[in-house]
């Protein structure tokens, strides 16, 4: 007898920079188990003008969310003391991504880049060499992902997708998304035929248990940055 469809949740994870903006889309088992659907790397150069620069990079989110449906999306959470030209085209960036995600009807999650580095690889201070090794090993990748963009917008989205499956057994935790492993009504079918809906709640990983303690951490203290 054959088995059954495993529940996925299929996510989209933006790594947003005018320059350099990842886009991945990463699909997650009951299990917890994440394969890649796709990642790439926009933008323009420095001297395009502001307004270019954001159109293509809403084209390309918005191309992306069309092709492959996702259920979930998540975009860096930008946390900074000064307001610097970087700083701003990040915002700018990531303000785009989300109101193409919003455009179709996507919810999004916000997350930092300690949020999401705690989350798959316990570390909320690891470097994004470290970032990008535990990404290729989880999605069992043959290569690392590059440049960095692509494995930050695949980190994003596997945290997201975990995200989800951790706050289903923190109870009384707060400030998550109860609904991150819930798909949109109608989401497409997952790779192989799986369907997207929510996942059953089960034990946490030793990544996702160091991402709710680090999280909670984090809460504790006044004026908190990535």
């Amino acid at each position: 007898m054959a088995a059954g469809p495993v529940d996925v949740v299929r996510v989209l994870g933006v790594d947003p920079g005018l320059t350099r903006c990842g886009i991945a889309v990463v699909d997650v088992d009951a299990r917890r188990r994440a394969s890649l659907v796709h990642v790439e790397v926009v933008g323009t150069p420095a001297d395009t003008p502001l307004d270019a620069r954001l159109l293509r990079i809403d084209e390309a989110v918005t191309a992306v969310l069309g092709r492959f449906a996702p259920a979930r999306a998540a975009v860096e959470r930008m946390f900074a003391n000064n307001n610097t030209p970087t700083v701003l085209g990040t915002a700018q960036a990531a303000g785009v991504a989300i109101a193409a995600a919003a455009r179709a009807g996507v919810p999004v999650g916000l997350h930092t880049p300690s949020e999401v580095k705690a989350a798959v690889t316990g570390d909320g201070d690891a470097g994004k060499e470290q970032v990008t090794a535990m990404v290729t090993r989880i999605l069992r990748l043959d290569a690392p992902p590059r440049p960095a963009d692509a494995a930050d917008a695949l980190a994003l989205a596997i945290a997201h997708a975990w995200r989800g499956t951790a706050l289903g057994v923190a109870a009384g935790h707060t400030g998550l998304d109860t609904a991150s492993l819930t798909s949109r009504t109608g989401a497409s079918r997952g790779a192989g035929g799986t369907r997207v809906r929510r996942a059953p709640t089960t034990a946490l990983t030793p990544a996702q248990q160091a991402w709710l303690a680090a999280e909670r951490s984090a809460s504790a203290r006044p004026g908190r940055r990535a």
